[in-house]
Order: C-alpha cells, then structure tokens, then sequence
C-alpha cells in the first residue's frame, strides 16, 4: 500500500504560488468539510482534506500534480460534489482538487454540432446556451441542474432520456486531460471516428477521477426536438408493468425517450412530499413513458400508440401530458423520490443496480423479502428501459441508529449477491467510488481485477490521484 506524506506549511505556500493564495483552503474546518463527502449519506464515508486548492488552468493542475508526485501527497478531484459513490471524498486526506472556478462554455461550433466545456460547467448551462439554436446535449443525468460535466464524464452518467439517446460516453469526442503525473495530453478532438491506436478517449470516460482529471470536454450535440409527449401508465403489480418495456419497443417499434419505472412507495411518499396528487391507490407499479421528435404527427402517433399498447396489456389507466405544466407535474415526482425519503429518514443507502430489463420482475420478490429479513424499507424507482434501477436502503424509525452500520451492510451485500444471480451488476451510473469498492470481486475475478490496476499503475505509478477508488 502507498505512504503518503502530508501536507506541511512550505507545501501550503508552493500551492498559493500556483492558483493564489484566495484559492486555498488550509487550516479552517469549517470551510474544508464542505468537501469532506458528497451526496453518500453517513459519517463513515466521509474524510476531511488536509487542503482543498482551485485551480484555473491545465497549466496549474499539471504543477499540482507535479507537487503531488514529487511529495507523495494524495490528491482528489472534486466537481460538484452530487455524486453517490464518495468518488469525490479524499479518503487519505491530502489535497482536495476543486474545478469549480472551471466554469466556462468555451465554443459552440454549430457547423460541427459541438461545444467545448470546461469541467466545472454546470450540465443544465449547456443546454441554456445551445436552445436557442435549436440544439441540445442529450447526456442527461437526472441532476442535470447541479451536477457538474466533468463530473458527469468521470462517472459516464446515464439517466431517464439514455434508453434512447444513450448515456454521456456516447457523447464525448474529445478530451484535454491532466494526467497523474503531470503531463496534459489531448485525446480525440471533434471529429466522429477515430480509430488511431488504443481508445483511451473512452477509457477516461467512467473511470471515476483514477486516471486523470479533465481540463477541457468536446461534446457531441443533437438537433433540439421540437415536441413530446409523456405518459403516466398505472398497472396493478411490477410484472405486468415490466412486460410492456419489450412490448412498446418489438410489437410497438418504438424507441421512446424515456421508460421510468416508479413502486407506489415512491409515488406515496414523493407525492406527499410535494403536496402532489396522482390516482396511485390502485397501482403497485407506475411507468413514467416519454417519446419525442420534430414531427408532431408522428410524435403524437406513437404516444397513442404506446397508449393503446398499455391498455391493451393491462394498465389500469394512462393519463397523457402534453404541456409543460403537466409533463414538469409528473416528472417532478420522478425526480424528487430521493429527497422525499431524506425527509422520512436521512439514514439510507442509495443503490444503482442494473439487470437485464426482462429480469426486473424476478428483482421485485427478492425486494420484498430482503425489506422483512433486515428490516428496512426499499423503494424502488429507475430507469426500466434499461434495466438501472435506484433502490434506496431506508431505516425504520424503529431500528437503533448504533445497529444500522451492520444492518446496512448486510442488506446491501445481499441486493448485489441477488443481482449478480440476476445477470446484474452494482453500478450503472453512479461508479463504484469509495463506497462499493468492497463489492467489486462479487463482479469479476482477480484476472480481471489485476488487469485493472495494471492499468490504474501505468497511469499513476505513484499512486496519487483519486487513491482508494474502485480497487478493494
């Protein structure tokens, strides 16, 4: 295992030489554990940097890490701290390395349908600035109003529109990256092919802040659609509701935009949350359907299309939003089910399996004997279309806060162990980070693993950036 060295007083002074000594965090608590976790819930996960530095350029981050190799000092790149796997919490202390001053939209290249970010742009700001010239950055994540692209990139986000648009790897051409040991390369550019040696373009997307940190993000763009429809469908139990994912896409023939699966918990207690009215009495499942296109014919079409396929297969109703005031109604409960069971109960664990879709039906049974065998509450929402699913691990009011650590553990091995059977696996868009890392030999073997940190060791020979990420 590497020693790492701390971080001294003429370690502080050489990093105010380099990005300003306003750009330095050193010495206040108060201010440093802000960027001691992320969205994880628990005290376990969290870890106070020794600094947190903010740097401006590629120049500045390629000294910094210089500094970190030469001192052995650790250092973690940090974007908008949303993320849910402590991919972005300094596990060994050292130097916390902040982008956020990395703000800019740097170009827009209409002619190629690109833009060029800086890491730090906040993933919403770049579809406010492509609008009005009828384009848009399909990636989208469901945080798309707080979390940062960089960070989207690091974790090759997915999210509700990725079942036909795909997830943000899709959409990286090219990349400016800093890597562990100080030197900045450039890796693809803003053209669509590329298949001139090793695809290391696609290597940095998704690995999680291990193998360098971006400096500067080429993004493909797609023409902005014009209109869409979404559909609320209430089914009486998860299989029937499950069934209709193959069915709108093979008999249907339609790719929709978005298939987001809700359990009536999530509904019941999001709805409450928000002072919000759906008619969920009757479902046990709900599916939140979106389709659109630049043709309002043929988007409304296949809406009607999708409309009779539900009925016809056992929906109970399906309710139709075609404005924004309805379509922000129904997709307001979708994305706020983490936040209305933080308000029923802060201790959770917030999960992100993947199976196949066609074996969702198999997950729900297991959900509901792994809430009696341990205790807690397990909502369940995601992305049915492609088989991610967010379970969250809830405690009871009832259950001793001292037990939870043990029961949590426990719950969450199980879930990975069913899902593993299922076909499975323990992340699709939210990495594996600090908090799954101990799971990750449930998923593949020690070739597979070894291969792995070879790959981390040509990198990062010393091990410095983003240390306790991803390898058990």
């Amino acid at each position: 295992m590497t020693r790492y060295e701390p971080v001294t007083a003429p370690i502080v002074r050489e990093l105010c030489e380099i990005v300003g000594e306003r750009n330095v965090i050193f010495g206040d608590a108060d201010k440093l554990e802000t960027y001691s976790h992320d969205e994880v819930a628990g005290a376990e996960y969290a870890h106070m940097p020794e600094v947190v530095v903010k740097p401006a350029t590629a120049d500045e981050i390629a000294r910094i890490m210089r500094l970190a190799n030469r001192e052995r000092i650790p250092v973690t790149p940090r974007g908008a701290g949303s993320g849910l796997s402590g991919g972005a919490v300094p596990v060994f202390g050292g130097i916390l390395l902040s982008v956020e001053r990395m703000n800019r939209i740097l170009e827009v290249d209409r002619a190629n349908l690109t833009v060029t970010v800086e890491p730090g742009v906040v993933t919403n700001t770049i579809n406010e600035a492509v609008k009005e010239m009828g384009l848009f950055y399909a990636g989208y994540p469901m945080s798309v109003e707080t979390c940062f692209i960089g960070g989207n990139v690091a974790e090759n986000a997915g999210g509700g529109k990725a079942i036909k648009y795909g997830v943000t790897s899709r959409y990286v051409l090219g990349l400016e990256v800093v890597l562990p040991t100080g030197e900045i390369v450039q890796l693809g550019g803003k053209r669509v092919k590329d298949v001139t040696g090793y695809d290391l373009l696609h290597l940095m997307v998704g690995s999680e802040g291990t193998l360098g940190i971006f400096t500067r993000i080429t993004l493909k763009l797609l023409p902005l659609p014009t209109h869409k429809v979404d559909l609320l469908a209430l089914f009486k139990d998860v299989s029937t509701a499950m069934d209709m994912v193959p069915e709108i896409m093979t008999n249907g023939r339609i790719i929709p935009t978005a298939v987001e699966f809700m359990d009536k918990l999530s509904v019941e207690t999001t709805c409450r949350y928000l002072n919000e009215e759906l008619p969920y009495e009757q479902a046990e499942a709900m599916l939140l359907i979106e389709v659109d296109g630049n043709s309002e014919a043929l988007v409304q079409q296949e809406s009607e299309t999708i409309g009779e396929l539900c009925m016809a297969h056992g929906a109970i109703e399906v309710y139709v939003a075609d404005n924004y005031t309805t379509q922000e109604r129904v997709w307001a409960v979708r994305r706020n089910i983490a936040e209305a069971f933080k308000v029923y109960c802060p201790v959770q664990s917030i999960e992100d399996v993947v199976v196949p879709f066609a074996q969702i039906p198999d997950l729900v049974p297991e959900l509901e004997r792994l809430s009696q065998r341990y205790n807690v509450i397990l909502p369940t929402c995601g992305h049915a279309g492609d088989g991610n699913l967010h379970i969250i691990i809830v405690k009871r009011p009832e259950t001793p806060l001292e037990e939870w650590p043990e029961v949590e553990h426990a719950a969450q091995a199980e879930l990975y162990q069913v899902v593993a059977r299922l076909g499975g696996t323990i992340s699709g868009e939210h990495g594996i980070g600090s908090k799954r890392r101990g799971f990750m030999p449930l998923m593949m073997g020690e070739t597979l693993l070894g291969l792995q940190r070879r790959i981390k060791d040509a990198f990062d020979p010393n091990g410095v950036l983003n240390p306790g990420k991803i390898f058990p």
